[in-house]
């Protein structure tokens, strides 16, 4: 066992550059043509936020402190598992002519988009902080903790990106579904709602569900609350993460050998 895990380990370190290629490559035609390049990463979410504020705020008038950081902070969650996951999803398929010729771990292929996304998030949260400092938020020393819900949000979204990658190779039709599935699982994330508005609703039971709710209720805990994770919140990401990951790697390793006959 371990000198397989130890061959592994030596087959991505010496992918290593690969990787990082991928990346660059990705972050240069994602902003190529741009004036204002990866400031992007900054405006879009800042200018989502505006909107989504103006409509949620003034129309359904949530009574939520501090709304905008509040919807910011969710919307940077949910954007980047629905990015690095539909990305992921095409990735195996976006490199077949690679795949074709030279001989390259497959998985390399959607770990580069989850990273490329996760980058795109950690830039995100500039756009968080210059919210916070213009709405007056408290900056609370848990703010460190916020890495928890984000690293094992990566590594969820990177096993079901690895899931979806395996399948859609075989059932082209699944990318299609992701877009419809994804749209109809913000709405269960309490992405721009205050979850107490379903209290004693078969809602509630939905959302407690959704393993997203989890890692932005987590991540909200401690940047917006200034809290402490519960049981619940260190226990569940962790919980998801790992079936995610072990379903996801289980699935593409099986299919792997076939992509060949598919791509």
């Amino acid at each position: 066992m371990i000198k397989k895990m130890t061959r592994r380990f030596a087959m991505f370190y010496k992918y290593r550059f690969l990787l990082q290629n991928l990346i660059q490559r990705d972050i240069k035609v994602k902003y190529r043509r741009s004036t204002l390049g990866i400031l992007w990463s900054v405006l879009n979410p800042l200018m989502m936020m505006i909107v989504l504020t103006l409509v949620f705020s003034y129309f359904f008038r949530f009574d939520i402190e501090n709304y905008p950081v509040y919807i910011l902070s969710g919307q940077l969650i949910f954007n980047y598992f629905t990015e690095s996951t539909s990305m992921a999803m095409e990735s195996v398929i976006g490199y077949a002519p690679l795949i074709k010729k030279v001989y390259v771990p497959k998985y390399i292929f959607p770990l580069e988009k989850s990273c490329f996304s996760f980058i795109n998030m950690c830039f995100s949260l500039i756009a968080l902080l210059i919210v916070m400092v213009l709405t007056g938020a408290k900056f609370y020393a848990t703010f460190i903790l916020a890495l928890y819900p984000m690293v094992t949000l990566f590594v969820f979204s990177l096993g079901v990106g690895l899931f979806l990658s395996s399948s859609a190779i075989f059932f082209r039709d699944i990318i299609h579904l992701w877009s419809v599935f994804t749209t109809a699982l913000m709405y269960a994330s309490a992405v721009f709602y205050p979850v107490s508005i379903l209290d004693n609703t078969p809602m509630q039971f939905i959302i407690n569900l959704n393993p997203i709710y989890w890692y932005i209720d987590a991540f909200r805990q401690v940047v917006l609350r200034g809290e402490f994770f519960s049981f619940n919140h260190i226990f569940i990401c962790a919980l998801c993460a790992a079936i995610a990951m072990i379903v996801g790697c289980i699935t593409f390793k099986k299919g792997q050998d076939s992509f060949i006959l598919y791509i």
